[in-house]
């Protein structure tokens, strides 16, 4: 299941977004998968049920585009090498691509057990 996330209640308050979103750009800078090449999404677990169903809804191209960049880093992890600035992942290229698939696939799971585990009382 998701974490509970505060990002609602920042996003509706401009105030507490101006104040916070210098510091999760650079946190998300300061992590280091953009030098990779790497999005946020291609993070997720892979262990995870629901991550893998999900992964399996994606369209053949963001299947594909996933996996090279998957295969990029691992690249350049192995060479210890970061990619050239210019291929980094810009922040308006790291949006959620993963996401709400995954967020869908756990509410269906979730629905699914609620419907195995419930029991029908015979009334008189």
């Amino acid at each position: 299941m998701s974490a509970y996330s505060l990002a609602p209640f920042v996003l509706r308050r401009p105030w507490l977004t101006k104040m916070l979103m210098p510091m999760a750009d650079w946190y998300a800078n300061a992590a280091g998968y953009r030098k990779l090449g790497l999005r946020y999404d291609d993070l997720l677990e892979e262990e995870r049920e629901s991550v893998q169903i999900a992964l399996k809804r994606l369209s053949p191209k963001e299947a594909y585009e996933r996996v090279y960049r998957i295969r990029r880093s691992t690249q350049c992890s192995y060479q210890h090498k970061l990619l050239p600035r210019d291929q980094w992942t810009k922040p308006e290229e790291d949006t959620p691509y993963l996401r709400r698939i995954v967020e869908e696939v756990e509410a269906e799971l979730a629905e699914k057990d609620a419907l195995d585990s419930m029991y029908v009382v015979k009334k008189h």
